[in-house]
């Protein structure tokens, strides 16, 4: 009776793909937890950043995700040639988007519909991803260089946020995270 439990489970297990980009590498962060969550679900998760992304294989996969972080207002650019390039797949498949930014730490722009770069990438693609989250990010001034921690403290201070260039604040809700996991699980 096990086995046939057992090969039920492998009927319904889904091979999810995971694709990020990373600024600083909390987005990578981010595609870990989820992939722990969706293990955790009896499917299969593989998580690869955009620049190793190899075309050929997506097909193979039940779901497509799609994270990305934020720099100075803007996704990467790789990100948007991925979705162009396979528009038509992430269509057919079952998917998600998922942004991670600083701007999400306010309580009133930590949502798909009021988090100003969510709103912003999907006026500048054409695609329509079925499910949406956006994810507060990580502060971390040591780790970033000299024009980076000028440019980000300033940004800090125009939008009110830590501008101590010995902070390290990680303002991301995991519940969050993995809550979103389980809703890939179940898509």
């Amino acid at each position: 009776m096990g086995g046939l439990n057992r090969n039920k489970d492998l009927n319904n297990m889904a091979r999810i793909l995971i694709v990020f980009s990373s600024t600083d590498g909390h987005t990578e962060k981010i595609c870990t937890q989820l992939k722990r969550v969706i293990e955790q679900n009896a499917h299969q998760a593989t998580v690869v950043a955009i620049q190793n992304v190899q075309q050929a294989g997506l097909e193979t996969f039940d779901k497509l995700i799609v994270g990305a972080s934020i720099r100075y207002g803007k996704h990467s650019k790789l990100i948007f040639d991925f979705i162009e390039r396979n528009l038509p797949l992430l269509e057919r498949k079952s998917n998600a988007f998922f942004s991670v930014n600083i701007v999400a730490r306010k309580p009133e722009k930590n949502q798909p519909e009021t988090n100003p770069y969510m709103r912003k990438f999907l006026k500048q693609t054409t695609w329509q991803p079925k499910n949406l989250a956006v994810f507060a990010g990580k502060l971390d001034y040591p780790k970033y260089g000299f024009f980076d921690r000028l440019m980000i403290r300033f940004i800090m201070l125009i939008t009110h946020g830590p501008t101590d260039p010995a902070t390290v604040v990680e303002f991301t809700d995991w519940g969050k995270v993995e809550a979103f996991g389980q809703l890939v699980s179940d898509m």
